[in-house]
């Protein structure tokens, strides 16, 4: 009953509020420029995936990557097997995976943590893989 009565006294502020200005959320306002909007707005309207400039980025990194990784393997086969901190006889092409599969866990780590901004976890993703590269 304590509940019910504490919900109609909300009655009068919920109407003083939408009054106020609430009833006008949903309706587009013009803008100024935002790098965040820009960044992740589509490119290709009524196209099959939400290409947008940060799909593109990543899909053009990771194709980079493994362009970068063959013409590598081109320049010298066999993977340039080493010894890593891990005790693991690792391939660049291990490297790379272990690099990725780490950056992924740091991305989902720091959504479920703490959200936005993914600037910073970025940062410690590109580290990762340059360590895992170098050490691993």
């Amino acid at each position: 009953m304590k509940k019910l009565a504490s919900l109609i006294l909300l009655i009068p502020g919920v109407a003083y509020a939408q009054q106020a200005g609430w009833g006008n959320v949903g309706q587009a306002q013009e803008e100024a420029f935002s790098l965040a909007k820009w960044w992740t707005e589509p490119l290709f309207s009524g196209f099959w995936m939400a290409w947008t400039r940060a799909t593109l980025a990543f899909f053009i990194v990771i194709f980079a990557m493994i362009a970068v990784m063959a013409i590598l393997e081109i320049r010298r086969p066999g993977g340039d097997k080493r010894l890593g901190i891990l005790g693991l006889e690792t391939t660049r092409g291990d490297r790379l995976f272990i690099g990725l599969l780490g950056s992924a866990y740091v991305f989902i780590a720091w959504l479920g943590l703490i959200t936005a901004p993914l600037w910073f976890p970025l940062a410690i993703a590109v580290a990762w893989i340059g360590f895992c590269f170098w050490k691993v």
